[in-house]
Protein backbone atom coordinates (compact mmCIF):
# COMPACT_ATOMS: atom_id res chain seq x y z
CA UNK A 1 0.00 0.00 0.00
CA UNK A 2 1.74 3.16 -1.24
CA UNK A 3 1.11 5.82 1.36
CA UNK A 4 2.10 9.84 2.20
CA UNK A 5 2.89 10.16 5.24
CA UNK A 6 3.98 14.08 6.59
CA UNK A 7 5.05 13.45 10.40
CA UNK A 8 4.87 16.50 12.58
CA UNK A 9 6.36 15.97 15.82
CA UNK A 10 5.81 18.92 18.47
CA UNK A 11 6.94 19.69 21.68
CA UNK A 12 8.12 16.67 24.27
CA UNK A 13 6.18 18.57 27.81
CA UNK A 14 7.49 16.92 30.93
CA UNK A 15 7.16 17.75 34.47
CA UNK A 16 8.48 16.08 37.78
CA UNK A 17 5.26 15.59 40.17
CA UNK A 18 6.03 15.34 44.00
CA UNK A 19 9.59 16.07 43.85
CA UNK A 20 12.12 18.49 42.25
CA UNK A 21 14.30 15.41 41.85
CA UNK A 22 14.34 14.17 38.69
CA UNK A 23 15.07 10.91 40.12
CA UNK A 24 12.16 10.66 42.65
CA UNK A 25 8.19 10.78 42.55
CA UNK A 26 6.17 10.96 40.04
CA UNK A 27 7.50 11.87 36.16
CA UNK A 28 5.50 11.73 33.18
CA UNK A 29 6.16 12.86 29.82
CA UNK A 30 3.41 13.69 27.18
CA UNK A 31 3.77 13.71 23.57
CA UNK A 32 1.15 15.89 21.25
CA UNK A 33 1.93 14.49 17.53
CA UNK A 34 0.32 15.17 14.34
CA UNK A 35 0.35 12.73 11.08
CA UNK A 36 -1.04 12.23 8.07
CA UNK A 37 -2.10 9.84 5.67
CA UNK A 38 -3.99 9.56 2.32
CA UNK A 39 -6.01 6.88 3.03
CA UNK A 40 -6.94 8.07 6.80
CA UNK A 41 -6.16 11.55 6.73
CA UNK A 42 -5.12 13.70 9.82
CA UNK A 43 -4.14 11.77 13.05
CA UNK A 44 -4.24 14.15 16.04
CA UNK A 45 -4.20 13.04 19.66
CA UNK A 46 -1.98 12.71 22.50
CA UNK A 47 0.47 9.98 24.62
CA UNK A 48 1.09 10.09 27.95
CA UNK A 49 3.60 8.04 30.31
CA UNK A 50 4.00 8.35 33.95
CA UNK A 51 6.55 7.05 36.23
CA UNK A 52 6.39 6.83 39.77
CA UNK A 53 9.81 6.48 41.14
CA UNK A 54 9.44 7.10 44.84
CA UNK A 55 12.41 7.80 46.91
CA UNK A 56 14.61 6.86 43.97
CA UNK A 57 16.34 4.49 45.58
CA UNK A 58 15.34 2.24 42.43
CA UNK A 59 15.86 4.63 40.05
CA UNK A 60 15.90 3.94 36.46
CA UNK A 61 13.35 1.20 37.52
CA UNK A 62 10.38 2.59 39.07
CA UNK A 63 7.27 1.76 41.44
CA UNK A 64 4.47 2.15 38.58
CA UNK A 65 3.64 2.97 35.43
CA UNK A 66 0.95 4.24 33.66
CA UNK A 67 0.40 4.68 29.74
CA UNK A 68 -2.29 6.44 28.44
CA UNK A 69 -2.94 7.43 24.68
CA UNK A 70 -5.92 8.72 22.81
CA UNK A 71 -5.93 9.34 19.21
CA UNK A 72 -8.12 9.51 15.63
CA UNK A 73 -7.77 10.20 12.25
CA UNK A 74 -10.47 12.32 10.80
CA UNK A 75 -11.58 9.37 8.69
CA UNK A 76 -12.85 7.57 11.68
CA UNK A 77 -9.55 5.40 12.96
CA UNK A 78 -8.65 5.53 16.28
CA UNK A 79 -6.05 4.05 19.06
CA UNK A 80 -7.78 4.78 22.35
CA UNK A 81 -5.55 2.35 25.53
CA UNK A 82 -4.49 2.62 29.21
CA UNK A 83 -1.26 0.37 30.25
CA UNK A 84 -0.98 -0.04 33.91
CA UNK A 85 2.65 -2.06 34.71
CA UNK A 86 3.98 -2.44 38.33
CA UNK A 87 6.56 -4.94 40.47
CA UNK A 88 4.68 -3.58 43.67
CA UNK A 89 0.95 -4.11 43.39
CA UNK A 90 0.59 -7.29 44.12
CA UNK A 91 3.69 -8.53 46.08
CA UNK A 92 6.45 -10.41 44.80
CA UNK A 93 4.39 -10.42 41.22
CA UNK A 94 4.98 -7.85 38.51
CA UNK A 95 1.59 -7.12 37.05
CA UNK A 96 0.74 -5.44 33.40
CA UNK A 97 -3.22 -4.70 32.17
CA UNK A 98 -4.00 -3.48 29.02
CA UNK A 99 -7.28 -1.86 27.73
CA UNK A 100 -7.75 -1.17 24.21
CA UNK A 101 -9.80 -0.15 21.48
CA UNK A 102 -8.24 0.10 18.24
CA UNK A 103 -10.64 0.38 14.70
CA UNK A 104 -8.39 0.48 11.46
CA UNK A 105 -10.37 1.11 8.30
CA UNK A 106 -7.22 0.23 6.26
CA UNK A 107 -5.85 -2.86 7.97
CA UNK A 108 -2.97 -4.30 5.61
CA UNK A 109 -3.39 -7.59 4.01
CA UNK A 110 -1.12 -9.58 1.48
CA UNK A 111 -2.44 -13.05 2.36
CA UNK A 112 -0.81 -15.93 3.91
CA UNK A 113 2.60 -17.68 4.11
CA UNK A 114 5.22 -14.52 2.91
CA UNK A 115 6.47 -15.34 -0.84
CA UNK A 116 3.95 -17.79 -1.78
CA UNK A 117 1.34 -14.81 -1.86
CA UNK A 118 2.46 -12.32 -4.31
CA UNK A 119 2.81 -8.69 -3.48
CA UNK A 120 2.10 -6.64 -6.71
CA UNK A 121 3.36 -2.68 -6.31
CA UNK A 122 1.82 -1.51 -9.88
CA UNK A 123 -1.82 -2.55 -8.83
CA UNK A 124 -1.34 -0.06 -5.82
CA UNK A 125 0.63 2.91 -7.42
CA UNK A 126 -2.12 5.77 -8.08
CA UNK A 127 0.13 8.45 -9.40
CA UNK A 128 -0.99 10.39 -12.49
CA UNK A 129 1.28 10.87 -15.65
CA UNK A 130 0.63 12.69 -18.39
CA UNK A 131 -2.98 12.74 -17.11
CA UNK A 132 -3.85 9.54 -16.54
CA UNK A 133 -3.11 6.34 -13.92
CA UNK A 134 -1.07 3.32 -15.14
CA UNK A 135 -3.28 0.58 -17.16
CA UNK A 136 -2.02 -1.62 -14.05
CA UNK A 137 -3.76 0.26 -11.14
CA UNK A 138 -6.30 -1.29 -9.77
CA UNK A 139 -7.01 0.66 -6.12
CA UNK A 140 -4.11 1.75 -3.64
CA UNK A 141 -6.14 -0.21 -0.95
CA UNK A 142 -6.41 -3.41 -2.78
CA UNK A 143 -4.11 -4.86 -0.06
CA UNK A 144 -6.47 -3.75 2.55
CA UNK A 145 -9.82 -4.42 5.02
CA UNK A 146 -11.40 -3.40 7.70
CA UNK A 147 -9.88 -4.67 11.18
CA UNK A 148 -11.54 -3.54 14.58
CA UNK A 149 -9.89 -4.93 17.70
CA UNK A 150 -11.01 -4.70 21.20
CA UNK A 151 -8.68 -6.10 23.76
CA UNK A 152 -8.21 -6.75 27.80
CA UNK A 153 -4.74 -8.38 28.02
CA UNK A 154 -3.46 -9.11 31.74
CA UNK A 155 -0.32 -10.71 32.06
CA UNK A 156 1.43 -12.11 35.61
CA UNK A 157 5.18 -12.76 36.25
CA UNK A 158 6.58 -13.85 39.08
CA UNK A 159 9.84 -15.02 40.91
CA UNK A 160 10.93 -19.16 40.78
CA UNK A 161 13.56 -18.57 43.64
CA UNK A 162 15.85 -15.74 44.35
CA UNK A 163 17.17 -15.77 40.90
CA UNK A 164 16.25 -14.68 37.31
CA UNK A 165 13.94 -16.99 36.95
CA UNK A 166 10.10 -16.58 36.49
CA UNK A 167 6.93 -18.07 36.05
CA UNK A 168 4.35 -16.22 33.17
CA UNK A 169 0.75 -16.75 33.40
CA UNK A 170 -1.48 -14.33 31.27
CA UNK A 171 -5.58 -14.15 30.19
CA UNK A 172 -6.37 -12.41 26.82
CA UNK A 173 -9.95 -11.31 26.02
CA UNK A 174 -10.05 -9.70 22.03
CA UNK A 175 -12.73 -9.39 19.92
CA UNK A 176 -11.67 -8.92 15.92
CA UNK A 177 -14.57 -7.36 14.16
CA UNK A 178 -13.51 -7.57 10.25
CA UNK A 179 -15.15 -6.84 7.28
CA UNK A 180 -14.39 -5.51 3.28
CA UNK A 181 -12.72 -2.15 3.00
CA UNK A 182 -15.63 0.14 3.23
CA UNK A 183 -14.56 2.50 0.00
CA UNK A 184 -17.03 4.75 0.63
CA UNK A 185 -15.53 6.45 3.45
CA UNK A 186 -12.78 6.81 1.67
CA UNK A 187 -14.47 8.63 -1.30
CA UNK A 188 -16.01 11.17 0.83
CA UNK A 189 -15.63 14.36 -0.81
CA UNK A 190 -14.17 13.00 -3.97
CA UNK A 191 -15.85 12.74 -7.25
CA UNK A 192 -14.81 9.96 -9.86
CA UNK A 193 -12.69 11.94 -11.68
CA UNK A 194 -10.67 12.65 -8.41
CA UNK A 195 -7.14 10.17 -9.06
CA UNK A 196 -7.95 9.17 -5.41
CA UNK A 197 -11.48 8.35 -5.75
CA UNK A 198 -11.67 4.27 -5.55
CA UNK A 199 -13.68 2.76 -7.81
CA UNK A 200 -16.20 0.83 -6.07
CA UNK A 201 -16.76 -1.88 -8.03
CA UNK A 202 -13.14 -3.25 -7.76
CA UNK A 203 -12.33 -5.85 -5.31
CA UNK A 204 -9.53 -6.11 -2.56
CA UNK A 205 -7.27 -9.72 -2.05
CA UNK A 206 -9.84 -10.03 0.86
CA UNK A 207 -12.13 -10.19 -0.99
CA UNK A 208 -10.83 -12.81 -3.62
CA UNK A 209 -9.69 -14.63 -0.95
CA UNK A 210 -13.17 -14.88 0.95
CA UNK A 211 -14.95 -15.71 -2.49
CA UNK A 212 -12.27 -18.31 -3.45
CA UNK A 213 -12.76 -19.94 0.35
CA UNK A 214 -9.30 -19.48 1.28
CA UNK A 215 -11.31 -17.60 4.14
CA UNK A 216 -13.94 -19.22 5.18
CA UNK A 217 -17.60 -17.49 6.44
CA UNK A 218 -17.49 -18.36 9.32
CA UNK A 219 -14.07 -16.54 9.86
CA UNK A 220 -14.77 -14.10 7.52
CA UNK A 221 -15.87 -11.25 9.73
CA UNK A 222 -14.04 -11.96 12.84
CA UNK A 223 -14.38 -13.28 16.30
CA UNK A 224 -13.52 -13.39 19.36
CA UNK A 225 -10.39 -14.91 21.13
CA UNK A 226 -10.10 -15.77 24.96
CA UNK A 227 -6.28 -16.89 25.30
CA UNK A 228 -4.72 -18.37 28.72
CA UNK A 229 -1.39 -18.75 28.67
CA UNK A 230 1.45 -20.13 30.80
CA UNK A 231 5.75 -20.52 30.65
CA UNK A 232 9.05 -19.45 31.85
CA UNK A 233 11.38 -16.48 31.70
CA UNK A 234 15.20 -15.86 32.56
CA UNK A 235 15.77 -12.00 32.82
CA UNK A 236 18.94 -10.41 33.72
CA UNK A 237 18.71 -7.64 32.40
CA UNK A 238 20.46 -4.40 34.09
CA UNK A 239 17.56 -2.21 33.67
CA UNK A 240 14.08 -2.26 31.06
CA UNK A 241 14.08 0.35 29.04
CA UNK A 242 17.50 -0.08 26.89
CA UNK A 243 19.50 -2.77 28.79
CA UNK A 244 23.28 -2.33 28.17
CA UNK A 245 23.91 -6.02 29.56
CA UNK A 246 21.81 -9.39 29.99
CA UNK A 247 19.50 -12.04 28.92
CA UNK A 248 15.91 -11.71 28.15
CA UNK A 249 14.56 -15.06 27.31
CA UNK A 250 10.94 -16.45 27.42
CA UNK A 251 8.97 -19.41 26.17
CA UNK A 252 5.39 -20.72 26.58
CA UNK A 253 2.38 -21.89 25.06
CA UNK A 254 -1.07 -20.12 24.18
CA UNK A 255 -4.14 -22.02 24.35
CA UNK A 256 -7.50 -20.34 23.23
CA UNK A 257 -10.79 -23.18 23.63
CA UNK A 258 -13.63 -22.76 21.93
CA UNK A 259 -16.07 -23.01 24.93
CA UNK A 260 -14.53 -19.98 26.06
CA UNK A 261 -15.94 -18.01 22.40
CA UNK A 262 -13.36 -18.89 20.24
CA UNK A 263 -14.30 -20.42 16.43
CA UNK A 264 -12.64 -22.92 17.21
CA UNK A 265 -9.69 -24.33 19.78
CA UNK A 266 -6.01 -23.82 18.89
CA UNK A 267 -2.72 -23.90 20.80
CA UNK A 268 0.25 -22.41 19.98
CA UNK A 269 4.08 -22.25 21.13
CA UNK A 270 6.26 -19.21 21.50
CA UNK A 271 9.93 -18.44 22.33
CA UNK A 272 11.70 -15.40 22.22
CA UNK A 273 15.87 -15.03 22.85
CA UNK A 274 17.28 -11.37 23.45
CA UNK A 275 20.68 -10.52 24.50
CA UNK A 276 22.68 -7.19 25.09
CA UNK A 277 25.62 -6.60 25.41
CA UNK A 278 27.52 -3.28 26.35
CA UNK A 279 30.54 -2.35 23.71
CA UNK A 280 31.50 1.15 25.98
CA UNK A 281 29.83 1.91 29.27
CA UNK A 282 26.93 3.56 29.33
CA UNK A 283 27.38 5.10 25.80
CA UNK A 284 27.79 1.79 23.35
CA UNK A 285 25.65 -1.05 23.18
CA UNK A 286 24.83 -4.67 20.80
CA UNK A 287 21.32 -5.99 20.93
CA UNK A 288 19.22 -8.82 19.31
CA UNK A 289 16.43 -10.39 19.26
CA UNK A 290 15.37 -14.55 18.16
CA UNK A 291 11.91 -15.46 17.69
CA UNK A 292 10.31 -18.48 16.64
CA UNK A 293 6.26 -19.13 16.83
CA UNK A 294 4.13 -22.16 15.63
CA UNK A 295 0.84 -23.87 16.09
CA UNK A 296 0.87 -26.82 18.13
CA UNK A 297 -2.58 -28.00 17.42
CA UNK A 298 -6.09 -26.63 16.03
CA UNK A 299 -7.41 -24.62 13.38
CA UNK A 300 -6.25 -21.14 14.04
CA UNK A 301 -8.74 -18.00 12.53
CA UNK A 302 -6.93 -16.24 9.77
CA UNK A 303 -7.22 -13.12 11.84
CA UNK A 304 -5.32 -14.06 15.03
CA UNK A 305 -2.35 -15.55 12.66
CA UNK A 306 -0.21 -12.77 12.42
CA UNK A 307 -0.54 -12.01 16.11
CA UNK A 308 2.89 -12.17 17.71
CA UNK A 309 2.64 -13.64 21.67
CA UNK A 310 4.92 -12.67 24.08
CA UNK A 311 5.21 -12.63 27.65
CA UNK A 312 4.47 -8.75 28.23
CA UNK A 313 3.48 -6.29 25.41
CA UNK A 314 5.31 -3.52 24.79
CA UNK A 315 3.46 -1.40 22.30
CA UNK A 316 -0.32 -0.98 20.82
CA UNK A 317 0.06 -4.19 19.07
CA UNK A 318 2.38 -7.22 18.51
CA UNK A 319 1.58 -8.39 15.36
CA UNK A 320 2.80 -9.04 11.79
CA UNK A 321 5.65 -10.04 10.85
CA UNK A 322 6.56 -6.85 9.04
CA UNK A 323 6.20 -3.20 10.59
CA UNK A 324 7.61 -0.79 13.61
CA UNK A 325 7.15 -4.11 16.12
CA UNK A 326 8.86 -6.75 13.74
CA UNK A 327 10.49 -6.12 10.43
CA UNK A 328 10.88 -2.75 10.05
CA UNK A 329 10.87 -1.66 6.44
CA UNK A 330 8.74 -4.64 5.31
CA UNK A 331 4.93 -3.67 4.56
CA UNK A 332 3.13 -4.13 7.39
CA UNK A 333 1.38 -8.03 8.35
CA UNK A 334 3.68 -9.10 5.00
CA UNK A 335 4.84 -12.11 6.70
CA UNK A 336 2.07 -14.39 7.81
CA UNK A 337 1.61 -18.17 8.56
CA UNK A 338 1.20 -20.72 10.59
CA UNK A 339 4.82 -20.67 11.86
CA UNK A 340 7.52 -18.27 11.45
CA UNK A 341 10.77 -16.79 12.97
CA UNK A 342 12.19 -13.64 12.92
CA UNK A 343 15.64 -12.07 14.15
CA UNK A 344 16.49 -8.56 15.01
CA UNK A 345 20.05 -6.96 15.62
CA UNK A 346 20.87 -3.82 16.46
CA UNK A 347 23.84 -1.08 17.79
CA UNK A 348 22.77 1.00 19.98
CA UNK A 349 24.35 4.62 20.45
CA UNK A 350 23.78 7.74 22.98
CA UNK A 351 25.55 10.08 21.57
CA UNK A 352 24.73 13.07 23.92
CA UNK A 353 23.35 13.49 27.67
CA UNK A 354 22.00 16.58 28.89
CA UNK A 355 20.21 18.19 31.37
CA UNK A 356 16.82 19.94 30.41
CA UNK A 357 14.13 21.34 32.54
CA UNK A 358 15.44 19.57 35.49
CA UNK A 359 15.59 15.77 34.04
CA UNK A 360 17.99 13.90 32.73
CA UNK A 361 18.22 13.21 29.01
CA UNK A 362 20.15 11.60 26.00
CA UNK A 363 19.78 11.68 22.09
CA UNK A 364 20.81 8.15 20.89
CA UNK A 365 20.87 6.52 17.28
CA UNK A 366 20.40 2.95 16.31
CA UNK A 367 21.47 0.64 13.40
CA UNK A 368 19.64 -2.40 12.40
CA UNK A 369 18.90 -5.59 10.47
CA UNK A 370 15.84 -7.05 10.52
CA UNK A 371 14.44 -10.19 8.66
CA UNK A 372 12.56 -13.19 9.11
CA UNK A 373 10.40 -15.73 7.55
CA UNK A 374 7.43 -18.27 7.29
CA UNK A 375 8.18 -21.81 8.93
CA UNK A 376 4.77 -23.91 8.40
CA UNK A 377 2.71 -22.55 5.74
CA UNK A 378 -1.21 -21.84 5.95
CA UNK A 379 -2.96 -24.83 3.99
CA UNK A 380 -3.60 -22.71 0.74
CA UNK A 381 -5.89 -24.65 -1.73
CA UNK A 382 -4.05 -23.15 -5.18
CA UNK A 383 -5.99 -25.08 -7.10
CA UNK A 384 -9.28 -23.80 -5.59
CA UNK A 385 -8.22 -20.16 -5.92
CA UNK A 386 -7.67 -20.96 -10.11
CA UNK A 387 -11.32 -22.00 -10.16
CA UNK A 388 -12.67 -19.24 -8.36
CA UNK A 389 -10.40 -17.47 -11.66
CA UNK A 390 -11.27 -18.87 -14.41
CA UNK A 391 -15.24 -18.63 -12.85
CA UNK A 392 -15.36 -15.54 -11.58
CA UNK A 393 -12.51 -13.40 -13.22
CA UNK A 394 -11.79 -14.79 -16.90
CA UNK A 395 -8.35 -13.59 -18.45
CA UNK A 396 -6.75 -13.45 -14.52
CA UNK A 397 -3.77 -16.22 -13.68
CA UNK A 398 -2.85 -17.84 -10.55
CA UNK A 399 0.22 -16.73 -10.85
CA UNK A 400 -0.57 -12.87 -9.96
CA UNK A 401 -1.61 -14.16 -6.32
CA UNK A 402 0.09 -17.31 -6.00
CA UNK A 403 3.35 -19.48 -5.83
CA UNK A 404 3.69 -22.83 -4.89
CA UNK A 405 7.35 -22.89 -3.39
CA UNK A 406 8.37 -22.59 0.55
CA UNK A 407 8.79 -19.32 2.07
CA UNK A 408 12.55 -17.93 2.27
CA UNK A 409 14.38 -14.74 4.60
CA UNK A 410 12.49 -11.41 4.16
CA UNK A 411 15.36 -8.90 5.30
CA UNK A 412 15.57 -5.08 6.30
CA UNK A 413 17.82 -2.48 7.07
CA UNK A 414 17.64 0.64 8.55
CA UNK A 415 18.71 3.39 10.77
CA UNK A 416 16.86 5.57 13.72
CA UNK A 417 16.59 8.13 16.19
CA UNK A 418 15.99 8.22 20.05
CA UNK A 419 15.38 11.26 22.53
CA UNK A 420 14.95 9.52 26.34
CA UNK A 421 14.14 10.74 29.56
CA UNK A 422 14.84 9.53 32.47
CA UNK A 423 16.04 6.33 30.66
CA UNK A 424 12.24 5.36 30.58
CA UNK A 425 10.43 7.97 28.45
CA UNK A 426 11.88 7.02 24.84
CA UNK A 427 10.47 8.83 21.73
CA UNK A 428 11.77 6.85 19.08
CA UNK A 429 11.70 7.40 14.79
CA UNK A 430 13.19 4.52 12.68
CA UNK A 431 13.30 4.04 8.58
CA UNK A 432 13.35 0.79 7.21
CA UNK A 433 14.42 -0.36 3.78
CA UNK A 434 13.29 -3.78 2.24
CA UNK A 435 15.98 -5.41 0.22
CA UNK A 436 13.40 -7.39 -2.12
CA UNK A 437 10.69 -5.20 -4.01
CA UNK A 438 8.07 -8.46 -2.78
CA UNK A 439 8.52 -6.91 0.46
CA UNK A 440 7.94 -2.92 -0.22
CA UNK A 441 10.23 -0.06 -0.28
CA UNK A 442 11.30 2.02 2.46
CA UNK A 443 9.28 2.54 5.92
CA UNK A 444 9.13 5.37 8.14
CA UNK A 445 7.89 5.01 12.23
CA UNK A 446 7.49 7.48 15.05
CA UNK A 447 6.43 5.82 18.79
CA UNK A 448 7.88 4.93 21.79
CA UNK A 449 10.67 2.72 22.89
CA UNK A 450 13.57 0.67 21.51
CA UNK A 451 12.03 -1.98 19.52
CA UNK A 452 13.37 -4.32 22.10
Amino acid sequence: MKKLSIILLTTVLTASVVAQDSKTGWNFGALPAITYSTDQGFQYGALVNLFDYGDGSIYPDYYHKIYIEASTFTKGSSILRIMYDSDYLIKGIRYAVDLSYMPDFAYDFYGFNGFGSVYNSAWTDDEVVDGNQSDDYRSRLFYAMKRNLFRFKNDFIGNIGDNNWHWNAGLSIQQFKVDYLDVTRFNKGKDSEDPKYLNPDQMTLFEYYTGAGIISEEEADGGWITGIKGGISYDSRDQRACPMSGIWAETGVEVAPSFLGSESTFGKLYFTWRQYFTLKEDDLSFAYRLGYQTTLFGDVPFYYQGQVIVSELRGALSEGLGGSKTLRGLLRNRVVGDGFAYANAELRWKMVRFRFINQNFYLGTNYFVDAGMVTSPVDVDIQAFSSYLAANHPGESVENYLIDQKDTPHIAAGLGLKIAMNENFIISADIGKALKEQDGSMEFYIGLNYLF
